[in-house]
């Protein structure tokens, strides 16, 4: 059964231990059962509004033992997450409780002036100037930092609105990412990981695929969905997809129940998939044209990002033109690589991304290779076999491929 499988539990609160005001089915007594079983337990919640002790008077008045310690909430985690980034002054879009739980730290939740950050959380009472306000402060270069992103929260009657909103708002307005806190984020499973001996088998306990199993593969821990029906994702190795499902946390205890156990690969999971091209170009002398990509300090093969409205062979042709000031007669496409292991990138603005690559070869039609960099990335040309030491690693399989197809005629 999966109780016996882990010696510490991480539970959800909304949608796994109750909804609303009510306690669900079966989860008085299955973490009752639990703690009479040794196991350890946290409650991890990415509900900005009420405070730790909060939860806990909650909890016990639902008949559920909790104490505070045990407790880690999105706005407790941000509250020790911006004191240990030196923050000390914060303008908060959020309840009173996501103020408390900051100024017990030693952050001053200020009105007026300049904050150090702004925190953005949900409450119901949030209107249209507390956003101005804050994206006024975040477009003038205050840190921008999210207890989470989640973008709704069961409520007896149905879904309602949640903290991911607000901040979509704020982002839209600027067009700045926050750091964000809470699940699926790393800070919140680090606090909670950290409270636990090194050696305990962990699982997460969640009802929502996007931030709790989600989370919990980041952390490199298991997770389990509390869910009536099965996600459903293409891909095998999704990070979505839960170890173990179970309909009540009672489930736990059913006898031949198994988790698979979960080993992180070593990407990140993808915000998005973005289209983009590269070329393996060839001068009259049969050389090969490389980029120095300024990001990296690397050289690699020209590429770039397919634009709306465009064709890969008319992406090529405009990076090829940006980049190294040259028109190109494009031949057959060599490739298409979305290997995650190279292609998943944390961008400069934090967003994780995987890049499907067209990649094709061609041959130098007219203009003249940029070799200071001046507004441009650096090129040169290398003879064949003979490509420079620092080159990006995945680019070496792509000319591989791309050379192979060397004497395919090229496109007229």
């Amino acid at each position: 059964m999966l109780a016996e499988q882990f010696d510490a539990f991480l539970l959800d609160l909304d949608g796994v231990v109750y909804i609303g005001a009510e306690l669900l089915p079966g989860a008085a007594e299955a973490l009752s059962r639990l703690r009479g079983a040794g196991k350890a337990i946290r409650f991890l919640t990415n509900d900005p509004r009420p405070t730790r002790r909060e939860l806990a008077e909650k909890l016990t008045g639902l008949g559920v033992e909790a104490q505070v310690g045990e407790i880690i909430t999105c706005g407790w985690a941000t509250a020790h997450y911006l004191w240990w980034e030196g923050v000390r002054s914060a303008f908060v879009l959020g309840s009173d409780g996501l103020r408390a739980e900051l100024e017990q730290v030693g952050i001053e939740v200020v009105d007026q002036g300049w904050p150090e950050a702004v925190v953005v959380g949900a409450d119901e009472r949030l209107g249209y100037l507390d956003i101005l306000r804050a994206s006024r402060y975040v477009h003038q270069g205050v840190r921008f930092v999210a207890v989470n992103v989640d973008g709704w929260f069961p409520l007896p009657g149905g879904p309602a609105p949640a903290t991911g909103a607000v901040v979509s708002a704020v982002q839209a307005a600027t067009g700045r990412r926050p750091v964000v806190v809470g699940k699926p984020y790393a800070p919140m499973f680090e606090l909670a990981l950290s409270s636990l001996p090194a050696r305990e088998r962990v699982v997460m306990v969640g009802d929502n695929p996007e931030s709790d199993v989600v989370g919990a593969h980041q952390a490199g821990i298991p997770a389990i969905l509390v869910a009536e029906t099965p996600p459903s994702y293409p891909a095998a190795n999704d990070y979505r997809i839960p170890d173990a499902q179970i309909r009540t946390l009672l489930d736990l205890f059913e006898p031949g129940r198994p988790a698979r156990s979960w080993v992180k690969p070593s990407y990140p999971w993808p915000e998005r998939v973005v289209a983009g091209v590269a070329a393996v170009v060839l001068n009259e002398d049969g050389r090969v044209l490389f980029v120095l990509h300024p990001e990296t300090g690397l050289w690699g093969l020209p590429t770039g990002l397919v634009e709306r409205g465009e064709t890969v062979a008319e992406a090529i042709a405009r990076v090829l033109r940006e980049q190294a000031g040259l028109e190109v007669r494009l031949g057959r496409l060599t490739g298409v690589y979305s290997e995650p292991t190279s292609q998943v990138v944390v961008s400069a603005s934090g967003e994780t991304v995987q890049y499907v690559t067209c990649c094709f070869l061609g041959q130098v039609a007219g203009g003249t290779a940029r070799a200071d960099g001046a507004g441009s990335p650096a090129t040169a040309f290398f003879p064949l076999h003979t490509f420079p030491a620092e080159l990006l690693p995945a680019h070496r399989g792509w000319l591989a491929d791309a050379l192979a197809a060397q004497l395919t005629p090229f496109v007229r």
